[in-house]
C-alpha cells in the first residue's frame, strides 16, 4: 500500500460533541452504535486528563489508538456496491453481510520521522463514500476544515506530537507489519491482544497434558 502524502489531519474522539467542524456526536461510529459505551468510556483529549496515551479515568476497553477515514463499506443492507471492487482485502476480510471490513484495519501514519500505527474505527471526516480517495488515488478535494482527510484519536495525536489540525502521511498496513509499540497493548478489538490471548491458550492446551504426564505416578 502506498503513502497518502500531506493529508490534512485533525484530532477527533469518542464522545466528542457536535460542532461545527463535526456535526456528528462521536458517541457512536459507522460500525458501532455504542461507540462510548463499548469503549468504555470519555476518550478525553485534554492532555491534563491524560497519561500514557490513554485518559486517566479509566482504562479503554478498545484500543485507543484509532482513525477514521472517508469511506463505509457498509450499506443498510450488506455492504456498498462498488466496496469488493475497491476495498484491497474485501475478499478475505468478508465474514458476512453483516460485518464490515474495513473496522480494525490498521493505518500506519507518520509526521516527520516518527510513525504511529492505528485502527480504523470510523468513517469519516464529512464523507463515508470516498473510495477514490481511499483505495485510489484521488487527494482529499472537501473545502471543509481545510479539506481534512484523515481524523485521528489524542493517542495518535500525542505519540506524534500533533496540533489539533495538522498534517501527516498515511497509508494501510497488514497486520505484520505493523511492529509492537503503545498501540499493541489494549483493546478488545485490537490484534496484537486478540492474537496474544490466543498464544497464552493454545500454549495453555499444550501445556497441559505434559503437566499430568509429569504427576501421573
Amino acid at each position: 500500500y502506498r503513502w497518502k502524502k500531506n493529508i490534512v489531519t485533525t484530532v477527533f474522539w469518542i464522545g466528542e460533541k457536535p460542532s461545527a467542524n463535526n456535526p456528528v456526536p462521536n458517541r457512536v461510529s459507522s460500525w458501532d452504535k455504542n461507540w462510548s459505551r463499548s469503549y468504555g468510556g470519555f476518550d478525553d483529549p485534554n492532555p491534563a486528563h491524560r497519561s500514557n496515551y490513554i485518559p486517566v479515568k479509566f482504562t479503554p476497553r478498545q484500543n485507543p489508538f484509532y482513525c477514521a477515514l472517508p469511506y463505509n463499506d457498509k450499506a443498510a443492507i450488506g455492504h456498498r456496491r462498488e466496496a469488493p471492487r475497491v476495498v484491497p482485502w474485501f475478499k478475505e476480510a468478508y465474514q458476512g453481510p453483516g460485518v464490515s471490513t474495513c473496522k480494525d484495519r490498521w493505518v500506519a501514519i507518520r509526521k516527520g520521522n516518527r510513525t504511529v500505527y492505528a485502527q480504523w474505527e470510523d468513517a469519516g471526516p464529512f464523507r463515508t463514500d470516498y473510495w477514490q480517495y481511499v483505495f485510489g488515488n484521488d487527494h482529499p478535494k472537501t473545502t471543509l476544515n481545510r479539506g481534512a482527510g484523515l481524523d485521528v484519536s489524542p493517542a495518535v495525536r500525542d505519540y506524534l506530537g500533533l496540533s489539533q489540525t495538522d498534517v501527516t502521511d498515511w497509508r494501510f498496513v497488514e497486520f505484520t507489519e505493523v511492529p509492537r509499540g503503545p498501540w499493541s497493548t489494549l483493546g478488545e478489538n485490537n490484534t496484537f491482544v486478540i492474537s496474544d490471548r490466543k498464544t497464552g491458550s493454545d500454549l495453555a492446551q499444550v501445556s497441559k497434558p505434559a503437566e499430568n504426564h509429569a504427576i501421573a505416578p
